[in-house]
């Protein structure tokens, strides 16, 4: 998704940067005394394209902190709001302002995956908590995973995957996938490419093209001829609206069925309007999932912010969830890193989108809904993918 891009820095000297300003910055987990409020620092984008999300998780954290009276494990919480911008060039001075002036003893964030590499690493060089509610850049939670580092969203693999799967148990053998050339866009491809042969399906061509150009006719003009079943596609926002709806005027619609990784119709809908209708996707959150959970959540969100819940408010919801495992078992003591992780580790998160538990690596387990868009809706069709876990390659967790 857009809020998964990343900057035209490599990884590598994003990381290098970033080790260099932080030593720079002399952070440190602050030890505060435990009669004293912690502060949690929420750093997420509160302007520019992606403020609604940022605002949602906010929210919902906030929302589930004011359900446990503001104090997590006995102790008073206060919440230190950082706009990230989604500006990766700014992430490093935001991580330095949050743990260093703020004095913050854990944060959460962010959406923009380029900006999360910043917290990812301070988590791992000081030890300050992290829990990422939304960033799927696969990363944070393989090569670069720590025992400070979680997840209450998604890695960009798993939707991929999930819809994957969905094509091939419906018989599927041959399918191609479109979307932008950059990090996002190749993990979600990986994910397609196992999903589908996990079924015996085979993954025949990847179509690319630059991030994040939005001409689509001259890829759409090759599909006609692969001879494929179906078309994957791993788009958001502007793009994904701009897709979909080019998909549809190039007559592919009703010959190639479209599906896609979720945020191919995530709050893109109104804008896609008659050629979404139909287009099936998969991600682990969607409407009309009829639990008491989800349905008592979203009446709660509903009054306390005038909005309807979404997938990001959802992920901020579980973050504080997580938190509040990790504190309720250390009674506030945030510096009690291995009580903590533990903890955190084997929480059982009882989420509005059902009960998750975390990988190794710190990743949801999760079931990835099969939606499909009907009415200007993303509705629960089926589940695409029971406890999926991403595979957490490259991951070499140290002990705590």
């Amino acid at each position: 998704m857009n809020s998964n891009t990343t900057s035209n820095v490599s990884r590598r000297t994003l990381l290098a940067g970033a080790a260099a300003s932080l030593a720079a910055g002399a952070l440190s987990c602050p030890a505060l005394a435990q009669g004293a409020a912690l502060r949690i620092g929420l750093m997420l984008p509160f302007s520019g394209t992606f403020a609604s999300l940022g605002e949602n998780i906010a929210a919902a954290f906030e929302m589930y902190l004011a359900e446990k009276g503001g104090r997590l494990g006995g102790r008073a919480i206060q919440i230190v709001r950082l706009d990230d911008e989604s500006d990766p060039a700014k992430s490093v001075q935001n991580v330095n302002r949050l743990v260093g002036r703020e004095r913050v003893g854990a944060m959460v964030g962010t959406v923009h995956s380029g900006v999360v590499m910043a917290m990812v690493q301070a988590s791992r060089e000081r030890g300050v908590p992290l829990i990422i509610p939304n960033a799927g850049n696969a990363a944070a939670t393989r090569e670069l995973c720590a025992p400070t580092i979680f997840r209450t969203s998604f890695t960009n693999w798993q939707p991929a995957f999930a819809i994957g799967k969905s094509l091939a148990d419906r018989g599927v053998r041959r399918a191609a996938w479109v979307t932008w050339d950059y990090a996002a866009g190749k993990e979600a491809t990986e994910g397609f490419r196992e999903g589908l042969r996990s079924g015996g399906a085979e993954l025949v061509r990847e179509l690319t093209l630059p991030f994040p150009e939005n001409n689509f006719q001259p890829v759409l003009a090759q599909i006609s001829g692969l001879n494929v079943e179906a078309v994957g596609a791993f788009f958001a926002g502007g793009g994904a609206v701009q897709f979909v709806r080019d998909y549809a005027s190039a007559g592919l619609k009703d010959r190639i069925p479209l599906v896609g990784s979720g945020f191919l119709t995530e709050g893109t809908l109104t804008a896609q309007g008659a050629a979404a209708e139909g287009v099936r996707t998969a991600l682990h959150y969607g409407d009309g999932i009829q639990t008491e959970r989800n349905i008592g959540f979203r009446r709660a969100f509903r009054e306390r912010t005038g909005r309807e819940a979404d997938v990001y408010a959802v992920q901020g919801y579980d973050a504080g969830q997580l938190l509040a495992a990790g504190l309720e078992a250390t009674r506030g003591d945030i510096a009690a890193e291995r009580a903590l992780v533990a903890a955190m580790r084997s929480a059982r998160i009882d989420s509005p989108r059902g009960t998750f538990t975390l990988s190794p690596q710190h990743n949801p387990v999760q079931d990835i809904y099969l939606r499909e868009a009907r009415g200007g809706q993303n509705v629960v069709v089926g589940v695409a993918a029971a406890q999926l876990a991403d595979p957490g390659t490259g991951c070499r967790m140290p002990t705590a």
